[in-house]
């Protein structure tokens, strides 16, 4: 990967990560795909670092999937699945960040970047959205039955198997409607300055109860109802975040967390 394909930055206490293949729609090598799960796991949790941001560069592409000049490799049973196992580690990896992720997206978001899209905790548009996975019509492949259970969670399992039936891409409007994206702003610029404005919010909540969220929606989706959630439970009220909310409140004042 060249070091200008996945450019990450610190600004304040937002991490910015920027997949920056403008030219290729902003479309993902296996070291780029490899190098965001990197950051994602690797992100400090002690209060320096409190909500990422995942966007593309230019106005045209979140990103357009997959490059797809790799598939070109692929000649065993074991290349179609190390290449799903990757794209489960990956994808796992942004869903289970520790702070919150915001996906910034523009334009096409297709494929493995619809994906990781649909990792992120929140995502953003602008009006010009297309996302989906059109590889019924194009290269002819499935998705794992890890991202197939990510993108029902979000889109239930009728309209996830209608999009990919159809290969047909889901608009900016249709995604609000159906709760695949939360807010539609009006341009690049405006997208990247409400991100900013969202990840400063967040960054002003609890981090325990944002974490333990998180996690207990992932277990939910992966083990179902049962999911033993003992430890979440323990790790918020157990907090000194938990005590200071509490007194915070009562004495009519703006809590200070601490994040633990």
């Amino acid at each position: 990967m060249s070091e200008n394909e996945l450019l990450y930055e610190v600004r304040g206490t937002t991490g910015w990560i920027t997949l920056n293949r403008p030219q290729a729609r902003n479309a993902l090598t296996f070291a780029m795909y490899d190098g965001l799960a990197e950051i994602c796991r690797s992100v400090p949790t002690d209060g320096s670092v409190k909500c990422l941001v995942v966007t593309g560069a230019g106005e045209k592409a979140f990103a357009a999937g997959t490059d797809m000049t790799q598939f070109r490799g692929f000649t065993s049973d074991q290349d179609a699945l190390d290449y799903e196992h990757r794209m489960d580690v990956v994808l796992g990896a942004v869903e289970a960040c520790p702070v919150p992720t915001i996906a910034a997206i523009s334009g096409a978001c297709t494929g493995g970047g619809a994906g990781i899209a649909a990792a992120c905790d929140i995502r953003i548009t602008t009006a010009d959205l297309r996302f989906g996975f059109p590889i019924a019509r194009t290269l002819g492949n499935c998705l794992s039955i890890a991202n197939l259970s990510r993108l029902s969670a979000l889109m239930g399992a009728g309209r996830t198997k209608e999009v990919i039936f159809t290969a047909r891409l889901v608009g900016a409007d249709e995604a609000q409607a159906i709760g695949l994206v939360s807010e539609i702003v009006a341009d690049h610029a405006a997208l990247i300055a409400r991100a900013e404005a969202l990840a400063e919010q967040l960054a002003g909540h609890a981090p325990i109860t944002l974490a333990t969220t998180k996690e207990a929606l992932r277990r939910l989706r992966v083990e179902g109802a049962g999911a033993d959630d003992r430890d979440l439970v323990i790790r918020a009220y157990m907090s000194e975040d938990f005590k200071e909310g509490m007194e915070a409140f009562l004495g009519k004042r703006k809590p200070e967390w601490k994040g633990r």
